[in-house]
């Protein structure tokens, strides 16, 4: 395991790491709670998470990197910053949950453009449901998903999800390295 890796599963279970009962967005109950946002708005943990989401991302031909908002916001930026800091131009993106009111009126914001090739990030995921509805906008702005990446897979149903889809599937962690 890398230094990076280690250095940001650490982070993870002190920080992230929650065993309290709740409900989950897929609708089930879990006994602990992956808070991520505790993560993704660290400095470190963030330059971390830049820095491994671009190692999974880095051979994959891609024009934008991005998810659902709230929790891809923070990914999406540390990812760009650390393309950047490689020498390598990359754009990112949000999806809102429903179609902005006003303004634009922008579902997807950012400069997504019609024919792209985007990754999908995301924080947590169980069943993968809370990212179907960002790549649904995807596709139905005329883009497409070549991969999803996400900080920790609580192995639920996620990767069955995308794999029935053709899409890989690239967890930082999954739920057997954290200790719950």
């Amino acid at each position: 395991m890398s230094i990076a890796r280690s250095r940001l599963l650490k982070l993870l279970n002190s920080r992230a790491v929650v065993r309290q009962k709740v409900t989950l967005a897929s609708g089930q109950t879990s006994d602990y709670y992956i808070d991520c946002r505790s993560v993704l708005l660290h400095g470190e943990s963030a330059t971390l998470i830049g820095e491994l989401v671009w190692e999974a991302l880095r051979d994959v031909a891609i024009d934008a990197v991005g998810g659902p908002e709230t929790a891809a916001l923070p990914i999406t930026t540390a990812t760009t910053m650390h393309f950047h800091r490689m020498g390598q131009p990359m754009e990112g993106f949000f999806v809102r949950k429903e179609t902005k009111a006003h303004g634009l009126q922008k579902r997807i914001e950012g400069r997504w453009q019609p024919g792209w090739r985007g990754a999908g990030v995301e924080d947590v995921l169980t069943t993968g449901g809370s990212v179907q509805s960002a790549l649904d906008a995807i596709r139905a702005a005329e883009g497409h998903v070549v991969l999803v990446v996400c900080l920790v897979d609580r192995l639920q149903g996620a990767a069955e999800r995308f794999a029935a889809q053709g899409i890989p599937f690239k967890p930082l962690f999954t739920l057997k390295d954290l200790t719950i």
